[in-house]
């Protein structure tokens, strides 16, 4: 059996893109500090807006080739962090994006909103079961702003850190494993709201998002980690910029497709919600793996 690294590391998120814009400083940060960083992407994003009109021919209601596409960009954002480990739950294309909250495509033959919980976690237990993070970093309950896939995979996520460590679950998938600390992507209400006051300044984009629209903002207190990325600024910038039909990156700001203008984040929050904390009490880690002994 191969010798894993000794800090390991799982992220799960929705569709492509996702991982830059949340944790594109964390990834960068330690895959460069040799630690093991794994990315599961639940969907290829086949429902996305495209925003360079030169590819709007992707687009689910043309040619429907979006989602093919959307893997090509995942793979250069990983390069760009130098993640080499990026995997689609139970392969490309077994879940397709849902769409927003609400619409047909919710429904669908294999949208992801619609799958078993129990069924797809099974898939990520494999995972959890072959790498053997100490970390997980996913969604909260909400998934961040309520879109479906986003709960999903919190809930697949979830889940599947629970089947992972259970004995007699699927042994077939693997021997059994505990992941050590799960974290839930956050923000800090005052980072986003400096954030935003920084934005309006520099007027990079003619119209701006509000702090409501970004996803995972709480109250400063129930955020229990701050990872400092800002000596890989550049390359979650660059990752971003990979996922060409859904971001344009300006500067330290970005707007998806609504072209409102969002604040780009080099430091990364985090909420612990299972494991012990590896800092004092009131104080925030800056460390994902801090007190983690194996």
């Amino acid at each position: 059996m191969t010798e894993l690294p000794a800090r390991r590391l799982l992220l799960v998120h929705a569709h492509p893109d996702d991982e830059s814009i949340n944790n594109g400083a964390t990834m960068a940060k330690y895959a460069a500090e040799g630690a093991q960083v794994t990315l599961v992407t639940c969907t290829r994003g086949e429902e996305g807006e495209v925003i360079p009109p030169a590819l709007a021919h992707l687009a689910p209601d043309r040619e429907d080739r979006l989602g093919p596409h959307r893997v090509g960009e995942l793979a250069a954002a990983m390069k760009e962090l130098g993640v080499t480990d990026h995997r689609f739950l139970g392969g490309p294309g077994r879940y397709r994006d849902s769409g927003m909250m609400g619409t047909e495509q919710n429904h669908r033959d294999g949208a992801f909103w619609s799958a078993d919980v129990d069924e797809a976690a099974a898939h990520l237990v494999a995972v959890v079961r072959s790498v053997r993070p100490q970390v997980l970093v996913t969604y909260d309950p909400d998934g961040g702003y309520g879109h479906p896939d986003h709960i999903q995979a919190h809930r697949v996520a979830m889940r599947a850190a629970e089947l992972a460590a259970e004995p007699d679950f699927r042994r077939d998938l693997g021997a059994p494993h505990r992941i050590a600390k799960t974290y839930w992507n956050r923000v800090p209400r005052t980072v986003a709201e400096e954030g935003f006051a920084r934005l309006r300044a520099a007027g990079a984009f003619p119209r701006t998002a509000s702090v409501a629209d970004v996803p995972g903002v709480v109250d400063d207190e129930l955020v229990t980690a701050a990872i400092d990325g800002t000596a890989h600024a550049g390359r979650k910038a660059a990752a971003m910029r990979a996922h060409v039909t859904q971001i344009t990156v300006e500067g330290e700001f970005f707007a998806l497709s609504n072209d409102l203008g969002q604040p780009l984040f080099t430091t990364e929050y985090y909420q612990l919600v299972r494991g012990e904390a590896g800092a004092p009490a009131g104080r925030r880690e800056d460390d994902l793996f801090a007190g983690v002994t194996s």
